[in-house]
């Protein structure tokens, strides 16, 4: 294939950006079809053209590509540019951001199709397209920063995109202001660069830690532990995780786009392209493992007791960018983007999924109201039951190859308390399989508990038409089959050594983390490595077997386990009140402080009073003044009296005192 002109990066990110602009400015006057039209077009082309790039430089062996314009910032030496770097780690990152992307706009147009504000709605996709597509492909902390506050502003929109709802839009003002504490320690960590290494671009900032090896910990630990505030937010790790369950109050696709397969990645991907700073602090990386398997934990217990379908797999989400961080801390960075790519295949498929549920349903989702929906939307069931056991690491569907990747590295890392971490992820891991195969008995298995009513509806807001229980639309269901067949397969092209394959994925990385990749093994460990993922497929089967048992043959038993640990219950159905604790302690102070001290203190007293005292003096002198002013002649010759009195003193008392 013809090499790729370079200048053409930039059309990647910039034709999303003119679907938002047609669609934003125009499309109110347009009919849903052309609008549909331009958003699939403006993001079908760059997936086309990323396709272009990849067997370009893969057939040529080119390992980055660089692009640059003029000057962006320059002020006293210190310089940014506009530039884009592409790698192999950006190819796959381009790859899941445009492939996944368009095909949930596909599945957008079926499912928003009775919406209103369906123009809306798609340049709000195609914003956040163009702001995805500036991250990854930045060549600089600045630019990334750009499209990292820009995914969030799209976010923000598209979370509140019902904004007559006020969950909705409660949700999107929370997802935006938790995130803003996390850019805080971001925005620290580049003035930090800015600071050390007088710039801001991604390869002088590695060159200079490279060159000097010495540099160990120290102000490397700041920025790095600045940077993973930053991810905790966008990637929805503890302690800043709250905002991404209450997200799911957006329309379905949404949670799809933005909240399993991209946007929060950004925080892996962060971490992962600045390896080279993590590598020379240890700390640093401690921090994340630990992180990362804390939340791995914390967030599937609370997925074992929800009800309504999203938060399950928005819960799984958080989870499951948990090992993404576990991986990034034990420096194996490889099955870390290993993982984020199946992920966005198989949690991609199962929120689109449980849209189709919804869709079929008038608008439902409380599992307590499903059930018996596997004949009577079939293809929704076998695809989602694809995505239900990859994510529960079934051998040899896709989350087995990148899950068992994550424990295996965690388990044979020289990272402090390794054992520990590993065993935290494979309960987890058994987890996983319990409460996603929860969702999947109690929504399709046994008697149906959804009452059919004659206003059957489209959508999460429940606007359409009267159809009953019924499957998808052929433009719903095209991409839940693409999604369903790299779910079972995706997870192929890393297939390690042990297992008798090459382990490709991570050989296609090895020119961007040289030295960081992880190790393929040798065949001295393969006995090793099977065995733990024997141990993982076990624990995944008894997850299985759990929730069988439970749900399928005695769907009773739950409510009577759930009486005999009501405290658990409690607080796992409360989440740990995590949300009133940082209510009680952080919300409630900062408003008290703003409404006495600031509102009422300084606004009401200093600077009204200010104004008032102001006011009232200009009024005071105006009334003397206006007594001089009086029209009256008797009144001016009093004063001219009194004038001439008081000129006659001060000269009289004025020669006295010159001549003493």
């Amino acid at each position: 294939m013809s090499p790729m002109n370079p200048q053409l990066l930039w059309l990647v990110p910039l034709l999303p950006f003119a679907g938002f602009l047609l669609n934003g400015l125009f499309g109110r006057k347009l009919p849903n079809a052309l609008v549909s039209t331009i958003a699939l077009v403006f993001t079908a082309t760059p997936f086309a053209l990323v396709l272009w790039l990849f067997s370009s430089m893969t057939s040529s062996g080119q390992e980055s590509l660089a692009v640059s314009c003029v000057p962006w910032i320059a002020v006293s030496g210190f310089t940014v540019k506009f530039g884009l770097y592409i790698d192999h780690l950006t190819l796959i990152m381009l790859m899941v951001v445009t492939g996944v992307g368009f095909l949930i706009h596909l599945y957008s147009v079926g499912y928003m199709a009775h919406e209103e504000g369906f123009w809306r709605f798609f340049a709000y996709l195609n914003l956040f397209m163009f702001f995805m597509l500036t991250l990854v492909m930045s060549s600089n902390f600045l630019l990334l920063f750009v499209g990292w506050e820009g995914v969030g502003l799209a976010s923000y929109l598209l979370i509140g995109f019902y904004f007559t709802k006020d969950s909705a839009a409660d949700a999107g003002k929370k997802a935006f202001i938790v995130n803003r504490i996390g850019d805080f320690g971001f925005l620290l960590a580049m003035f930090l660069m800015i600071g050390h290494f007088g710039s801001l671009d991604f390869s002088t900032v590695f060159a200079q830690i490279t060159a000097h090896p010495e540099w160990h910990g120290g102000f490397l630990t700041a920025i790095a532990l600045l940077m993973v505030l930053g991810a905790t937010g966008k990637s929805a790790q503890l302690p800043l995780y709250v905002w991404l369950p209450d997200a799911m109050e957006g329309p379905t696709p949404v949670s799809a786009l933005i909240h399993a397969a991209t946007m929060v990645t950004a925080g892996v991907y962060m971490v992962a392209r600045s390896h080279v700073l993590f590598a020379r602090s240890p700390e640093a990386l401690l921090v994340v493992a630990i992180i990362g398997a804390a939340t791995a934990f914390f967030a599937a217990s609370i997925a074992f007791v929800q009800t309504d379908i999203k938060r399950v797999l928005a819960y799984s989400t958080v989870s499951q960018l948990g090992y993404m961080f576990l991986a990034c801390g034990v420096a194996a960075y490889s099955s870390a983007i290993f993982h984020l790519v199946t992920h966005a295949f198989f949690k991609a498929l199962l929120f689109l999924a449980a849209g189709s549920v919804i869709h079929a349903l008038s608008g439902e989702q409380d599992m307590r109201k499903m059930g018996g929906l596997r004949k009577k939307i079939p293809v929704t069931f076998w695809t989602m039951t694809a995505a239900v056991f990859a994510i529960s690491g079934f051998f040899p569907l896709s989350g087995f190859f990148s899950k068992d990747e994550i424990l295996y590295q965690t388990f044979i890392s020289n990272t402090p308390g390794a054992k520990v971490l590993w065993f935290i992820g494979l309960v987890t891991a058994l987890m996983t399989s319990f409460y996603m195969c929860r969702l999947w008995y109690m929504t399709f298995f046994g008697e149906s508990r959804f009452e059919e009513s004659h206003d059957a509806h489209h959508g999460d807001q429940g606007h359409g038409h009267a159809h009953g229980v019924h499957e998808s639309s052929w433009i719903m269901l095209l991409p839940l089959t693409i999604l369903a067949v790299l779910s079972v397969v995706g997870g192929w092209m890393g297939i390690p050594a042990s297992l008798g394959g090459s382990n490709r994925f991570e050989h296609f990385l090895d020119p961007v983390f040289g030295t960081a990749a992880v190790s393929a093994g040798t065949p001295e460990s393969f006995g090793t490595e099977r065995l733990l993922a024997a141990v993982s497929v076990l624990f995944a089967l008894i997850g299985l077997l759990i929730a069988d048992s439970l749900y399928r043959r005695n769907p009773e038993k739950p409510a009577k386990i759930v009486a005999s640990i009501k405290g658990v219950y409690t607080v796992l159905v409360n989440k740990y009140w995590l949300d009133e604790i940082y209510g009680a302690v952080i919300v409630a102070p900062l408003l008290i402080f703003s409404r006495f001290i600031l509102w009422i203190g300084f606004d009401h007293i200093v600077v009204d009073g200010t104004g008032a005292a102001i006011g009232l003096g200009t009024k005071g002198l105006g009334s003397l003044v206006r007594r001089i002013q009086s029209g009256n002649i008797r009144s001016y010759a009093g004063w001219l009296a009194a004038g001439a009195a008081a000129v006659l003193l001060i000269t009289v008392f004025g020669i006295s005192h010159w001549a003493h």
